[in-house]
C-alpha cells in the first residue's frame, strides 16, 4: 500500500504518526474490498475502490501541507507549533478514522444484504392456479406462499376439497405436512372425512390419517431430504422447481415422497432458458413457466389437455369451479327438482328428479347408480370433457316421458353417510331408499320403477332386484361377472403392460410392486375388501325382473367377455328375459374408442354418448 512520506522530515513524529493512520485507512479499506469480491456484477464496486484511493491521495496531500506549515511555525514559535501540531495530528485521526470505518462498515454488510434479496422468495403472496380441459375447469388450488409455510386450499371437480399446510424449511424441504379432506360440495365448516400429518425425520417419513374408520400410521424409509408432494398440487411443486434451480445445472432430479401412495420417487427439471422447465415423474410430462423465484406462472400438461393458469391477489377469492347445473335444459319437456332422501341408516342423499310435463297419470321411473369411488348424481368424469352418463340418460328418458332420480354418493355434494366402512351392500341400501321415495311419491307408478347402474353401479343393481320383486327391471351397462379379485388382477396388469411410460425390461417388476402396495392398501379398505370376495353369479341367478345388459366392445375395465357371462348367470337362475347387446368400438365409459385402455381416455375430445346407445 501507499505510505506518504516526508522526505524533509522523515524523522518528525507528526509525520509518523500521520503514515500510521493512513496505513490504517489502506488495510481497512483493502479489507472492505475483499468482503465484497463476490460482489455481483452489478455492484459499482470499481467506483468504490476509485473513491477510497482519492480520499488516500486527499489526507497523503493534506498531511504534507500540514508538515510544511509545521516547519514555519517551528521555527516562529516552537511551543504553539507543537500545541497546533497535536491537535492537527487527533483531527486528522478521527476524519481517517471515520471515513474508514464508514466504508469498512458499510460496504461489506451491504453486499451481504444484496446477496440475501436476490436469493431471498418473493414476499407473501396469493395465488391460484387454475387447470382447465377445453372449457371444463376441472381443478382449482389456491395457495398463500409464506417464507417459512405454504396454505393451500386444492378443490377437484366432483372429487374433493383439501385444506393443507406445508412448513418449509431451507433447501427447501417439508419437515411437516398437514391436511383436512372434504367430499366435493361440503361445507368446510363440516367435520372432514380425514385428516392426516406427515413428519419427515432425517431417514423416515411418517404418516398418521384419521376418518370415521379410526386412525392409521404408515412409516417409509427415504432418503436424501425428498420433498412431500399430493397429486394435482403445484404448490410443492414449487418447491422442487426451486431446489432444482439451487443445483445450479441446466437438469437436476429432486427426491420427492408422494403423500397418496406412500413412496419416494425422482422428479426431473431440466430449465429451458430462464423463464420455464420441463418437470417429468412417473412418466408424466409437464412443461411450466416459471418466475425468477422459481414460481409457476402457468404451463401445460399435454398429454391430458389440461392448460394451468395462474392468477394473483384479490382475483384469487373470485375464482370458484361451482356447483354443477343439475336443472332440466332450456325447452325441455320435464323439469328437475332438487330432493333429499333419508336413509333407514340415518343420513340423506341429496339428488335431482326429473318428471315429464304434462303427464297424463302416474309415470314410470328410473333410479341411477353410479359407478366405482365417490360420484356426483351424473357420474361426472374429469377426464374426458362433458362426460355426464347419467345427465344423459335423465334427458333421454324424460323425453320419453320416463321420471328419472339421480343420486349423490355418500359425502358428496350434501349427501352423507360413512364412506370409509362402506361397502357396495351398504351403497345398495342407499338405492333401496331412493326406491321407497319414488314409491312414496304421488307422480309415480311405483310398480314400474327400474334401476340403471353403470360399472359398480351394474354389481349393485342386481343386489337390489334380488330382494326387490317388485322392480320393473333392471339395466347394466359395463356390469361386471366376475369376482373383484379377477378384475383387479386383470386391471392392474393392464394398466402396466399397456402403458407407454413403462419400460419393456421394467414391466414385469413394476407390476408386482404394483400388486404388492395395492394389496397392503386393500387389506385396509373394507370397500374394496368386499369387492375383491364378492362374485356376482350368484346374486344374478336369484334375480327374475327383466334385465337389460349393455356392454363396449373395446372395454378394458369390465372385458366384453363378461357380458355374455353375466347373461348366462341371470338365465341359469331361470330368468327368460334378458337382454344382451355389445357396441363396437366402446369402452367402458361407452364412448367411441377402437382403443379402449384407460390410459387413453384423456385423449378422447368429446365426452358426449352418441344416441346409439342411449
Amino acid at each position: 500500500m501507499f505510505v506518504p512520506f516526508n522526505p524533509r522530515h522523515h524523522g518528525s513524529p507528526g509525520a509518523r504518526v500521520a503514515a500510521a493512520v493512513l496505513a490504517v485507512v489502506g488495510a481497512m479499506l483493502g479489507a472492505g474490498l475483499h468482503a465484497n469480491r463476490s460482489l455481483s456484477a452489478s455492484t459499482p464496486w470499481i467506483a468504490i475502490a476509485v473513491a477510497g484511493i482519492v480520499i488516500a491521495l486527499g489526507l497523503v496531500v493534506f498531511v504534507r501541507f500540514m508538515s510544511e506549515r509545521e516547519e514555519r511555525a517551528a521555527a516562529a514559535s516552537p511551543d504553539e507549533s507543537d500545541n497546533r501540531h497535536h491537535v492537527l495530528l487527533i483531527l486528522i485521526a478521527l476524519v481517517a478514522g471515520l471515513v474508514a470505518l464508514g466504508l469498512f462498515v458499510a460496504l461489506t454488510p451491504r453486499a451481504a444484504a444484496s446477496q440475501e434479496a436476490m436469493a431471498a422468495p418473493a414476499p407473501v403472496t396469493q395465488s391460484a392456479f387454475i387447470l382447465t380441459r377445453g372449457a371444463d375447469t376441472i381443478i382449482v388450488e389456491r395457495l398463500t406462499r409464506g417464507r417459512s409455510s405454504i396454505t393451500g386450499d386444492l378443490t377437484i371437480k366432483g372429487q374433493a376439497r383439501m385444506i393443507f399446510t406445508a412448513e418449509v424449511a431451507p433447501g427447501p424441504f417439508v419437515p411437516t405436512f398437514t391436511f383436512k379432506a372434504w367430499g366435493p360440495g361440503a361445507d368446510i365448516s363440516t367435520t372432514p372425512l380425514q385428516t392426516g400429518i406427515q413428519t419427515m425425520t432425517a431417514d423416515s417419513a411418517l404418516i398418521t390419517i384419521a376418518g370415521a374408520g379410526g386412525e392409521r400410521r404408515i412409516a417409509r424409509a427415504i432418503k436424501n431430504r425428498p420433498i412431500a408432494i399430493m397429486n394435482n398440487d403445484f404448490a410443492t411443486t414449487e418447491l422442487v422447481i426451486q431446489r432444482a434451480r439451487a443445483a445450479g445445472t441446466p437438469k437436476a432430479t429432486v427426491p420427492v415422497f408422494s403423500l397418496s401412495g406412500g413412496v419416494q420417487l425422482d422428479m426431473t427439471v431440466e430449465f429451458i432458458g430462464a423463464d420455464s422447465a420441463i418437470v417429468g415423474i412417473a412418466g408424466q410430462v409437464t412443461r411450466l413457466g416459471i418466475d425468477q423465484y422459481g414460481y409457476i406462472t402457468g404451463g401445460v400438461l399435454a398429454s391430458q389437455n389440461i392448460v394451468i393458469t395462474r392468477v394473483d391477489g384479490a382475483a384469487v377469492d373470485k375464482i370458484s369451479i361451482g356447483r354443477p347445473d343439475y336443472g332440466a335444459p332450456a325447452g325441455a319437456p320435464y323439469t328437475a327438482e332438487e330432493v333429499t332422501v333419508k336413509t333407514p341408516a340415518g343420513h340423506v342423499l341429496t339428488g335431482t328428479l326429473t318428471l315429464p310435463k304434462g303427464a297424463k297419470g302416474k309415470v314410470p321411473a328410473v333410479v341411477t347408480i353410479t359407478g366405482s369411488g365417490q360420484q356426483d348424481r351424473d357420474e361426472y368424469i374429469s377426464l374426458v370433457s362433458g362426460y355426464r352418463l347419467f345427465r344423459q340418460v335423465a334427458d333421454t328418458l324424460g323425453r320419453r316421458g320416463i321420471a328419472v332420480l339421480r343420486l349423490d354418493d355418500r359425502a358428496i355434494n350434501g349427501s352423507g353417510g360413512d364412506v370409509q366402512k362402506a361397502t357396495s351392500a351398504d351403497f345398495a341400501d342407499d338405492i333401496r331408499a331412493g326406491v321407497a321415495f319414488l314409491r312414496a311419491r304421488g307422480e309415480i307408478d311405483g310398480a314400474r320403477i327400474a334401476l340403471a347402474g353403470h360399472s359398480e353401479g351394474g354389481m349393485i343393481a342386481p343386489l337390489v332386484a334380488s330382494t326387490d320383486p317388485k322392480l320393473a327391471g333392471i339395466v347394466l351397462l359395463a356390469g361386471p361377472a366376475y369376482t373383484g379379485r379377477r378384475i383387479i388382477d386383470f386391471q392392474l396388469k393392464n394398466g402396466v403392460m399397456g402403458s407407454p411410460d413403462v419400460a419393456a425390461d421394467k414391466k414385469d417388476s413394476v407390476h408386482k410392486a404394483v400388486v404388492a402396495q395395492f394389496d397392503s392398501s386393500a387389506a385396509k379398505s373394507p370397500w374394496l375388501t368386499y369387492f375383491l370376495q364378492y362374485d356376482p353369479v350368484p346374486t344374478a341367478r336369484r334375480v327374475k325382473a327383466p334385465v337389460l345388459i349393455l356392454q363396449g366392445g373395446t372395454d378394458q375395465q369390465v372385458t366384453p367377455d363378461q357380458a355374455p357371462a353375466l347373461e348366462q348367470a341371470f338365465k341359469s337362475g331361470g330368468n327368460k328375459n334378458v337382454t344382451t347387446h355389445v357396441f363396437k368400438d366402446r369402452n367402458h365409459l361407452f364412448l367411441n374408442d377402437p382403443s379402449g385402455f384407460p390410459g387413453g381416455y384423456v385423449k378422447l375430445k368429446d365426452g358426449r354418448i352418441d344416441g346409439e346407445v342411449m
